[in-house]
């Protein structure tokens, strides 16, 4: 596959090399010689029609490629400089404008002030793109809390993902793939706090340079990093109370050379946070009433270092490590009444006064080399490697009473179960132009290992043994091999894009336990064909249409593929299934844009082998869940977004769903379910006076079906924040989910064994916030100008 892709990467490199272009191009510098970086360059024919639109590069390097024929007019304009236009008749195949020279305008300001406010939400033809910095309530939250703001995304009552009806999401951080999964992913996410994020990149139909895993498309979570010459920062602190008081923090350095840029960020997150969970079980002759409460002691550390050296105008070499601390504990006590169903009369009830201990370790390395011409052709070599660690004790007592209070028995064990994860990631990326449109060609090599020990202890007379049959160590070994091809180009008002990714799975789980166990290892090697494809026409200047299509993957998480159970409480308890397959999608999207802001998009997504959540029975009184393949489900989702400019102080924007959810089973056992789920994300934000701006957001989502099975009630939270910024400060006051409507319930029924459950944390807070931003504003401001073309170009290229 190497030697293929090389080969069609010398092809495609000398056939471009024969073509020959049409190009104006020229050097633009001001009257001390000095380049003028990103200055506006604007070709326009003799009815003043726009021909091509262009910045100059670092150096005052400008090209416009494609270039018919005919007479023309360009104008160079940069914010301090005299715009330059000329008048010319242009017939070659490549004419060279020379040096161009702005002079400075004399009227123009000592100082200029540039302040500009992104859209809460932008609509891209291959994203939506929500800017999570221009949110009031944002602030202090982590980045789950966030995603539910975002527009097409449902967090779940299990902390799950849902976009557009669908689970399976994979999470990218700037651009890439976090390998975490399940709780790990859902940690990880907590830990990651809303200051540290610029945007967040909803990606439902991802071409096929991307990975195919996600059913659901790609979340690409961009994190902030300061632009412009010089030295910037900023710090920020979060207030947060809810049943407890917790505080985060924020801090970051950029600092900017013509060919040198460092960033250090540290974060962190210290806390106490609280949640319940419920669980009345009905099975066999028995009702089982579990009341849970927990409070959690967080300690978190993030640290962020990134550096980019600028070779030459075409070559770019970079180096980044994030690494993440975690120390966590945990007690939880949980009261269950054991009722006889007939009569109603307790027998007994369980007192579990658990405890949890949690260190983690989260590290992420990156060294990356990118290199782009003038002439469209770009390569970029992506090397990473991360390790993941995890160290879990979980201390779990059980004390059996009568309803008097009167002691009947006890069963004290206990779990440590920590877990190694190595990841390593090699990928390839190249891009020439080809004919009218763009080739891009790649590969990527990934292997991940991971190490899970599960030690089960029985304690007796405060002595702790460890119990051989119910103890295991689980290794499970993944290398994911890709190669991909991909083609856009444009005719007229169609954009046309296809493309093509295969990608080689070779999985060996090995099982080591005392006790013999069937499933002691499990290979697995398969090789799949992924295409995708998008049209896009562009009507006139306020309407576009775009139907996209894709296939996706979602292979098992690690830990549901280990056949030996953990632990909820000694009556309940999750169990792995070493024969679970990979789950298939095919995704088909149909979407509108009006005036670049209004979109609506129909979808439809046909799951083969859906990982449906199953709670069974076992014996009279213990119950499990497990991942199983036992149906396929369709989702048709219609999603409207749409963010409005009321009039100069008052701001909405509003985004909803409505999704029709079908499970057809295909085991006998499986109950065929559908749902029809609803909800969405307001904001309105008024400008009370000059800096200072009040905020009233919320979030609603309908009854759902969670993993196949389990029927929620409607979740919410209503939320309001005030904010005032003056010079380099910003102050914000928030209320979080003050109706308290975020806590969850649900039921399920598979087999004689029912389930009402409900849960939450204490999510109604009151946080405070403040920042200020140093550094060498001057510098930086002229950095950071943006031209006013820039955005019509965005529209254009993106």
């Amino acid at each position: 596959m190497r030697s293929l892709l090389f080969i069609l990467i010398y092809l495609v490199t000398s056939i471009v090399n024969l073509m020959s272009a049409q190009t104006i191009s020229g050097n633009v510098q001001d009257l001390s010689n000095q380049p003028v970086p990103y200055a506006n360059v604007i070709l326009k024919d003799a009815d003043q029609k726009l021909i091509k639109a262009g910045i100059t590069n670092d150096k005052g390097v400008f090209l416009l490629k494609d270039i018919e024929s005919n007479t023309y007019q360009i104008t160079i304009s940069s914010i301090g400089f005299t715009a330059y236009n000329k008048t010319f008749a242009f017939s070659d195949n490549a004419l060279t404008l020379g040096t161009i020279t702005l002079e400075q305008n004399e009227e123009s300001l000592e100082e200029v002030t540039i302040t500009t406010k992104k859209p809460i939400v932008e609509v891209k033809p291959d994203k939506t793109v929500f800017n999570v910095a221009e949110t009031i309530t944002s602030s202090g939250n982590n980045s789950l809390d966030v995603l539910r703001k975002a527009p097409g995304v449902r967090v779940d009552n299990n902390d799950d993902i849902v976009v557009e009806g669908k689970n399976g999401v994979l999470i990218y951080i700037d651009d890439r793939q976090n390998f975490l999964q399940g709780d790990d992913l859902t940690t990880f996410l907590q830990s990651l706090q809303a200051d540290e994020i610029e945007s967040i990149e909803i990606i439902t139909q991802p071409s096929s340079k991307y990975d195919a895993a996600g059913n659901a498309g790609i979340i690409n979570i961009r994190l902030k990093r300061e632009k412009g010459l010089g030295t910037v920062g900023s710090f920020s602190n979060t207030l947060t109370y809810g049943d407890f008081l917790r505080n985060n923090s924020q801090l970051g350095i950029t600092t900017k050379t013509k060919k040198w840029t460092l960033n250090a960020n540290y974060s962190n997150f210290i806390g106490k946070p609280t949640s319940f969970i419920n669980l009345y079980r009905v099975q066999g002759d028995n009702i089982f009433d579990a009341r849970s409460t927990s409070e959690n002691d967080v300690i978190n550390h993030n640290i962020r270092t990134s550096a980019d050296y600028i070779i030459n105008t075409k070559n770019t070499i970079g180096i980044s490590a994030n690494l993440s601390l975690r120390d966590a504990s945990s007690e939880t006590n949980s009261r269950t009444p054991i009722i006889q169903r007939n009569t109603g009369v307790i027998d007994s009830i369980l007192l579990a006064p658990n405890s949890n201990e949690n260190e983690s370790l989260n590290l992420n390395t990156n060294l990356n080399y990118r290199y782009k011409d003038t002439l469209g052709r770009s390569l970029l070599i992506d090397l990473n490697y991360g390790r993941y660690q995890r160290n879990r004790f979980n201390n779990q007592p059980n004390f059996y009473i009568t309803s008097q209070g009167d002691p009947l028995n006890e069963n004290i064990t206990a779990q440590d179960t920590p877990i190694d994860i190595d990841i390593y990631v090699t990928k390839v990326d190249y891009e020439q132009k080809l004919g009218k449109g763009m080739l891009s060609l790649g590969s990527k090599l990934s292997f991940v290992k991971t190490d899970n020990t599960f030690d089960f202890f029985t304690i007796q007379n405060r002595i702790r043994s460890l119990d051989m049959d119910r103890s295991n160590t689980f290794v499970y070994d993944e290398i994911v091999t890709a190669g991909y091809i991909n083609y856009n180009f444009g005719i007229n008002k169609f954009k046309i894009q296809a493309g093509l990714r295969v990608e080689n799975t070779d999985s060996k789980g090995d099982l080591a336990a005392a006790s013999p166990n069937d499933n002691k290892t499990v290979k697995r090697k398969y090789t799949d064909w992924f295409p995708s494809g998008g049209l896009t026409y562009q009507a006139s200047q306020n309407h576009s249409l775009a139907l996209l299509y894709s296939r996706r993957i979602q292979r098992p998480n690690y830990q549901a593929l280990n056949p030996f159970e953990f632990q909820l409480d000694e009556l309940s308890f999750r169990r792995g299934n070493p024969f679970l397959q990979p789950q298939y999608t095919d995704n088909l999207k149909l979407s509108h844009t009006y005036k670049y802001t209004l979109t609506t998009s129909l979808s439809y997504s046909f799951i083969n082998d859906f990982f449906a959540q199953i709670t069974e029975a076992e014996g009279e009184n213990r119950n499990f869940i497990n991942t199983r393949n036992v149906a396929n489900q369709e989702v048709i989702n219609l999603s409207i977004s749409y963010p409005k400019k009321i009039n100069n102080w008052w701001n909405i924007y509003m985004s909803g769903y409505i999704y029709y959810s079908d499970f057809k089973p295909t085991d006998s056992s499986f109950i065929a379910v559908d749902q029809t789920t609803y909800g969405g994300y307001a904001q309105s934000t008024f400008t009370l006076s000059k800096g200072l701006t009040f905020e009233l957001s919320g979030w609603y989502s309908s009854p759902s079906i969670w993993g196949g099975t389990y029927a929620t009630e409607s979740l919410g939270s209503l939320n309001i924040g005030i904010q005032k910024k003056w010079d380099n400060w910003t102050v914000k006051l928030t209320g979080n989910d003050i109706l308290y409507t975020i806590p969850w319930r649900g039921t399920t029924q598979f087999g004689n064994l029912f389930i009402d459950g409900s849960g939450g944390s204490d999510s109604r807070t009151v946080q405070f916030y403040i920042s200020h931003s140093f550094g060498n504003k001057d510098v930086k401001a002229k950095k950071q100008k943006k031209s006013g073309l820039q955005d019509e170009q965005d529209r254009i290229n993106n």
